[in-house]
């Protein structure tokens, strides 16, 4: 049996993420990803028993690396609770997410695949859920005016911003993303 070492693991599903990024479903394969790491071939295929067990993996990983680390959470925590504090914490998220293009484009990429597979669509369709839910709770415990409704709404319009930021990042300049940011707070949360 082989050992598994789960810092090659990582290594792999974050090269898959690249390959995702750079070239499309299409373009992930064992070899890409081989590649991509600086392993010998039949590395991947070693720690994957299939495609879509990689495409899940690379999924599950932009996740784990999009999450705010333990003092930016601490931060958002000890601030303020108006929406001038909630802009500020969307505008931090957007750039969080933006950061990490090849993870948020690698997430578009895995997208338009669960289109045509079925175990896909399913991982995807649970893990979006189960983070608009987990961000629901953590809203509505966090004292910050708005409900679930804002929440979603607000998860629906920044996406789409990160969206046009990475793929056509000339469309908004910085200044009007941090602008249409701090708009979409103040008109879809009421007044707390």
């Amino acid at each position: 049996m082989v050992r598994r070492n789960e810092q090659r693991r990582a290594a792999l599903v974050d090269a898959a993420i690249e390959v995702l990024a750079r070239d499309g479903a299409r373009g992930l394969t064992f070899r890409a990803v081989d590649t991509e790491a600086g392993v010998p071939v039949g590395t991947a295929s070693n720690y994957f028993g299939s495609r879509d067990d990689l495409l899940t993996q690379a999924g599950a990983r932009v996740y784990e690396r999009l999450q705010p680390d333990e003092e930016t959470i601490a931060r958002q925590r000890a601030a303020g609770r108006d929406r001038e504090v909630y802009a500020g914490l969307m505008r931090e998220l957007v750039g969080r997410i933006a950061s990490f293009r090849t993870g948020y484009l690698a997430l578009l990429e895995l997208r338009l695949e669960a289109t045509r597979r079925p175990g896909l669509r399913q991982v995807l369709t649970e893990r979006v859920r189960a983070d608009v839910e987990a961000n629901v709770r953590y809203h509505e415990g966090s004292g910050l005016p708005g409900d679930a409704m804002a929440v979603k709404l607000l998860y629906l319009a920044l996406n789409w911003l990160i969206v046009e930021q990475l793929t056509l990042p000339d469309v908004f300049t910085p200044q009007e993303r941090e602008r249409l940011v701090t708009a979409a707070v103040e008109r879809i949360v009421a007044a707390h």
